[in-house]
């Protein structure tokens, strides 16, 4: 049987900068270097790639090298690369698409899978209850606070962000990742977009929760698909000849 190519999304690595976090780090590495870009069409990240991302004009995090040339690797043999920001990357811009050649997209973007309509985005802003974090948000992607953050020493950059991130994390993280603030919200998202039709897929991050799960359209059925995280669940989705697919860790794929 012949198959077509595939595409790979992934949301939620939060690769960090720190000692604790190499490991981390090099198994996404090798994940990356696992993807036979023969058999591969493109690779769409859906957001907090990174525990923290900052664009200067010359300067690049030095921690973050070996994840950075394993997509450049990935492009150079021919591989799409897409990147929908997320809420600890959103200053993701100049650096990832003219030296990495990422496609970037700070809103929302529905793609086209095979004719399907796949609504993609992160997922951040999403909750209604989260008005903090959106209005954070837009002061944060000022023109003005960049330029002002664009000042720090990249080394307190980095700890700053690092700080920030991890007492984010540390603030909403529940126990049970299926009982997170986020997880209703988004599948409730999700609904609302296919109910409507606006959409056949919807694939979102964020939540940390792995989900797949058919919903109803005005033409039949749709997709939710959360792709959960890569940095506990070790969970991915692929697409591939019509057909959705969720893995998790060394569970075998969920397919719709």
């Amino acid at each position: 049987m012949t198959f077509g190519p595939r595409t790979i999304i992934v949301s939620d690595a939060h690769l960090s900068a720190t000692d604790a976090g190499r490991p981390q780090q090099q198994a996404f590495v090798d994940f990356l270097r696992g993807i036979d870009p023969e058999r591969t069409r493109r690779l769409i990240v859906l957001g907090d790639l990174f525990d923290f991302w900052f664009e200067y004009r010359h300067v690049i995090f030095s921690e973050y090298f070996n994840v950075l040339r394993a997509f450049a690797d990935l492009r150079d043999r021919g591989v799409e690369l897409h990147f929908v920001c997320g809420n600890h990357d959103f200053w993701a811009g100049r650096f990832l698409r003219n030296e990495l050649g990422f496609s970037i997209y700070h809103q929302p973007v529905v793609m086209d899978m095979g004719g399907k309509r796949v609504l993609l985005a992160h997922g951040d802003g999403i909750n209604a209850n989260d008005v903090g974090y959106r209005v954070y948000k837009k002061i944060a992607r000022a023109k003005p606070v960049v330029a002002l953050f664009r000042m720090l020493h990249p080394d307190l950059a980095m700890r700053l962000g690092q700080f920030v991130s991890h007492g984010s994390r540390r603030m909403f993280a529940a126990e049970d990742p299926s009982q997170g603030k986020e997880v209703a919200p988004l599948r409730a998202f999700a609904k609302g977009v296919l109910e409507r039709g606006e959409a056949d897929v919807v694939a979102l991050g964020h939540s940390h929760y792995p989900v797949v799960e058919e919903m109803a359209t005005p033409s039949g059925t749709g997709l939710y698909l959360n792709t959960g995280d890569w940095m506990f669940h070790r969970s991915y989705a692929t697409w591939q000849d019509g057909v959705f697919e969720l893995h998790a860790g060394s569970a075998g794929p969920t397919s719709y």
